[in-house]
């Protein structure tokens, strides 16, 4: 759940129609500075709201972009540039040695795992996957963009897919490596 919280801002702008695109780059800056908020007042800190912030910067420039010029060329480039911008967050975070999915992986994870090296490298993998995703996903929804295909039904299949892809990874691969050390440990006993 924590991902499709941490997720909500773009999928917000991805349900609304693209004809009020100014519109949607609102309501998800919207939601990213509440999200922002919330999780704060709750005590997480700034390393579990990467994606939030990276999120609540993207969309105040797109909002000023929309609302300047509702008929820029950025409107239909818009999917290919939010997923683009999802890659450069989480790559930066993974160059940063600061893998985005561990603030998120701290709030479910007892302390005692946070500094250990498996937890780490667990959180290295995921990020990886999902940079690769979104990256993945902006290039291709940029070929779909530039053959005019930008709010056509592969479009959004690609967008679809480019988030449960990596979710569904997630929790196989977090499944799997829970497994591992659990058998480890039996045999360790």
């Amino acid at each position: 759940m924590s991902y499709l919280r941490t997720f909500l801002p773009w999928i917000v702008f991805a349900v609304i129609p693209s004809g009020d695109w100014q519109w949607g780059a609102l309501a998800a800056l919207v939601v990213a500075v509440a999200l922002i908020a919330g999780q704060k007042r709750e005590g997480a800190g700034f390393d579990a709201l990467v994606i939030e912030i990276g999120s609540a910067v993207f969309f105040a420039v797109l909002a000023a972009v929309a609302f300047a010029d509702p008929h820029s060329g950025v409107h239909a480039y818009s999917a290919a540039l939010s997923s683009g911008t999802l890659a450069v967050i989480a790559g930066i975070s993974l160059a940063a040695r600061r893998p985005f999915t561990l603030g998120i992986a701290k709030r479910t994870t007892p302390r005692e795992y946070w500094t250990l090296e498996p937890f780490i490298r667990t959180n290295r993998v995921i990020t990886a996957v999902w940079t690769a995703a979104f990256a993945l996903t902006a290039v291709i929804l940029a070929v779909l963009d530039h053959a005019g295909h930008a709010h056509s039904t592969p479009a959004t299949l690609v967008q679809i897919a480019g988030f449960a892809v990596p979710m569904v990874f997630t929790v196989r691969y977090v499944a799997h490596v829970q497994a591992k050390a659990q058998a480890a440990g039996q045999v360790a006993r």
